[in-house]
């Protein structure tokens, strides 16, 4: 009894030692990052406010902030690396350690690669012309030959208007980051994206509005993406997104960029 009682104690030893190792019982730095010193992010740097990449190549968004933090949290430095959506899950792994930037969760990337738990609900819902918004507020409304939606090659975006838009005129512009001057311009009638991202450039530009954000049709998911074998990585994020909804740090970034 004497024996069992001291590996009960040297356990209880150990793993209060190790709790406090990693800050709070958080699992263990992945020892890659932290060999490298350095956590390489993938980011299309074109989907504000969660990412964007200036022509100067300054980088900014909420989860540009959040990479910070999560490099913070790890002692290393963070490297974000440009990619595109139609790359996005092939880079992860051979190119950086994890993808953030506003990403869907999609079956098709989940084959690609592995998803951190999300950390957003948001949906799929128009954006055009203040004067236009009764006309484009269901898809019936939308999927019309003389209706055309512009689209963003690639993203989760296009594929929800070629798969649910069978009539409506579809027009490619392959520059996200300027894609909502072909609205402003008279270009297009409407196009479709993240409510989040409706919301967001509504503000940026007043002649815009977005359609009914509150009741997108979609119910979508946000999280982050990691390889298709991610090590322990992949418990360090999980763990840091819970850590930063708790302590405010996830609420404040994101206020600061919604408002």
């Amino acid at each position: 009894m004497k024996i069992v009682a001291l590996v009960v104690v040297l356990l209880a030893v150990f793993g209060v030692a190790a709790a406090s190792a990693t800050g709070r019982g958080e699992p263990g730095r992945p020892a890659a990052v932290l060999a490298r010193g350095e956590l390489r992010v993938c980011s299309t740097g074109d989907y504000r406010p969660f990412t964007y990449r200036d022509p100067a190549g300054r980088w900014s968004g909420i989860d540009v902030d959040l990479a910070g933090d999560l490099a913070h949290r790890l002692g290393v430095r963070p490297t974000l690396v440009q990619t595109t959506w139609a790359q996005l899950a092939h880079d992860v792994g051979s190119r950086c350690d994890l993808a953030m930037g506003g990403i869907s969760v999609t079956a098709e990337r989940a084959r690609l690669a592995t998803y951190s738990t999300s950390y957003q609900r948001d949906g799929k819902t128009p954006i055009t012309r203040c004067a236009d918004v009764a006309r484009f507020g269901t898809p019936e409304q939308i999927d019309r030959p003389e209706v055309r939606v512009v689209v963003n090659p690639g993203g989760t975006n296009e594929k929800y208007v070629r798969t649910q838009l069978r009539r409506a005129t579809v027009v490619p512009y392959p520059d996200n980051n300027t894609i909502f001057g072909e609205l402003l311009a008279g270009r297009a009638d409407l196009m479709i994206t993240d409510a989040s991202e409706t919301r967001w450039q509504a503000r940026q530009h007043p002649q815009l509005c977005a359609v009914h954000p509150d009741h997108p049709f979609t119910d979508d998911e946000k999280a982050y993406l990691l390889p298709r074998n991610p090590g322990p990585l992949l418990d360090y994020v999980n763990g840091w997104l819970r850590a930063i909804r708790e302590d405010g740090t996830y609420a404040a970034v994101t206020q600061r960029w919604f408002g």
